[in-house]
């Protein structure tokens, strides 16, 4: 059973996603969301440190179970190393590409910098990710299944060639957001990229 402490942190992070999904990050205050909360900005402040780090555990505990989901994908005993890259590859442009997890990545690139939560994010998000791809990346480079490189490189590699063809359309904010059907195809083309440039003893299918 939760206790009363965790109970409340759970209430300040609901009453916060809802907050700062109605006015965005930069209209969102502490104030709003107490007053929404009730109580006071102090009780608000002995959980969470700032703004930005309410506002980063909110969008992580949002998106949690996708990304352990997506990250099961790549499982360090699989055999079948393409069809494990290409469930991966859909899976994670699918979450990136949600329309909560996108309306965040815009609102990083305006605010990231000056607020500091893209910093925070990062450290959250991306850097845990690519910690977990590159330990997969590793184990089967030692295998022999992939070519030797670093790790870390190979995973920015894989990360960028699944969204290459969407970037633009994501920085500029044109175009609708990709329906699934063209996730798909992209995160297939992708890893079939990655494979041409690092496969070693896999067949392309």
């Amino acid at each position: 059973m939760r206790t009363k402490t965790e109970e409340k942190r759970q209430a300040i992070l609901d009453v916060a996603a809802a907050t700062f999904g109605e006015l965005g990050f930069e209209r969102t205050s502490m104030s709003e969301i107490c007053a929404r909360l009730g109580g006071s900005k102090a009780t608000i402040y002995n959980y969470f440190p700032s703004k930005e780090a309410l506002f980063v555990e909110v969008m992580f505990q949002a998106s949690e179970a996708d990304f352990q989901n997506t990250m099961l994908a790549l499982q360090a005993d699989s055999q079948d190393l393409p069809a494990a890259f290409r469930t991966f590859g859909r899976r994670f442009l699918a979450l990136l590409y949600a329309p909560e997890v996108t309306a965040v990545r815009r609102l990083l690139v305006a605010e990231g910098e000056r607020s500091q939560v893209g910093a925070r994010c990062y450290d959250q998000g991306p850097r845990r990710g690519h910690a977990l791809i590159s330990g997969f990346l590793q184990q089967a480079m030692d295998r022999g299944a992939l070519r030797s490189a670093p790790a870390e490189l190979a995973t920015r590699h894989l990360l960028a060639l699944l969204e290459a063809e969407l970037l633009e359309r994501f920085l500029f904010q044109h175009l609708p957001l990709p329906a699934t059907a063209e996730l798909d195809a992209c995160a297939d083309r992708g890893v079939e990229a990655f494979l041409h440039l690092y496969a070693q003893a896999v067949a392309h299918r």
